[in-house]
């Protein structure tokens, strides 16, 4: 078979297959099949050093005619399949603006979120600004600074998750105080909320969870000036009726050191089940701040005094809704948290 033949029978094979394309992929691989490196048409071209030379010149052409004519044809088809597709998609994904709609469900916030969001509510209304520390906290600022011996039992590995030898996720975010009055003079007002970590789990503990800590630092602060800011406290958060009582404690860094309870906003003060009968709810640790963490900030103890506060967000969380597993604020259950839809 001469060249010119085999011409024609390629024409003829292109014609007949384009008439059964459908899509634009089977026309692709049409195309391949014949102006494709490996296709047909490419082959007769690479034939081209077996003719004479003196009939190159010619057979160029030839090729070369039979080559734009193909791609004018694969091209017309391509524009049409193209436009029957899209008309297609477009048909398909075709919307009935008349049907009525379906209202989805909207999202609630987290109990902590809510809780969180309350309390920064509270103190900024009483001239706190919000700091917030790192996660990752040295040695330094998570105990020594605190005044936390080297051999108290909060430093254990059973209590701690160390990452190296001096770097640990944090158990408390009184490690921010530390970083405030090294940087900042007094007078100090800050609220450092925050994730914490410690080694510990079960219905009420949970391995991560979340803190509040509260430092004021200026010249004349008291135990009573703690007292006075808690009262108004519990009572934004938990009711107006809501008392508040001070019990000794201790904290490496705070000297005086008081336990906080509230007066239980269930049952009054009369005792049911949520006090355990006693009438009083403990919800956060305080105290005045130690003057050798004072001293370690290069705060003088003698001009300036202050205290410190820290509270579980989670607990507040649990003893404002009732919740009587922690564990619940971590699933994500959606039955759950569409509880505290407003």
């Amino acid at each position: 078979m001469d060249i010119q033949e085999k011409i024609k029978a390629i024409e003829k094979q292109i014609e007949a297959a384009l008439q059964e394309i459908k899509s634009s992929k089977s026309l692709l691989e049409l195309k391949m099949r014949f102006l494709g490196k490996t296709g047909e048409i490419s082959a007769l071209m690479k034939n081209m050093r077996d003719v004479p030379p003196e009939q190159r010149p010619n057979m160029g052409k030839i090729l070369n005619a039979l080559r734009q004519w193909t791609e004018e044809k694969f091209d017309n088809l391509e524009k049409s399949l193209k436009q029957l597709e899209l008309k297609k998609r477009y048909a398909e994904e075709k919307i009935d603006v008349t049907v009525p709609g379906h209202r989805l469900p909207g999202g609630a916030f987290h109990p902590n979120t809510l809780i969180k969001n309350e309390l920064v509510s509270v103190f900024a209304g009483m001239g706190f600004e919000i700091f917030e520390g790192p996660e990752i906290e040295n040695d330094y600022y998570n105990f020594t600074a605190l005044n936390t011996p080297a051999d108290h039992p909060a430093r254990d590995m059973q209590d701690t998750f160390y990452l190296t030898e001096n770097l640990l996720l944090r158990t408390q975010t009184s490690a921010g105080q530390i970083r405030v009055m090294e940087n900042k003079k007094p007078p100090i007002k800050i609220l450092s909320p925050g994730v914490v970590y410690r080694s510990d789990d079960d219905a009420t503990h949970s391995p991560m969870f979340s803190q509040m800590e509260g430092l004021v630092v200026d010249k004349g602060i008291t135990l009573c000036d703690l007292k006075g800011m808690l009262d108004e406290f519990a009572k934004k958060i938990f009711g107006e009726n809501v008392k508040t009582r001070l019990r000794p404690s201790y904290f490496p860094f705070t000297e005086p050191s008081v336990e906080v309870d509230v007066s239980c906003f269930e049952c009054g003060g009369k005792g049911c089940r949520l006090c355990k009968g006693t009438g009083w709810i403990e919800i956060l640790g305080a105290g005045m701040v130690n003057r050798r963490v004072l001293e370690g900030c290069g705060v003088d103890p003698d001009e300036y005094t202050g205290f410190a506060f820290g509270m579980g967000i989670e607990r507040i969380a649990m003893l404002k809704y009732g919740i009587n597993n922690m564990k619940l604020l971590f699933e994500g259950d959606v039955r759950f948290l569409k509880q505290f839809k407003d």
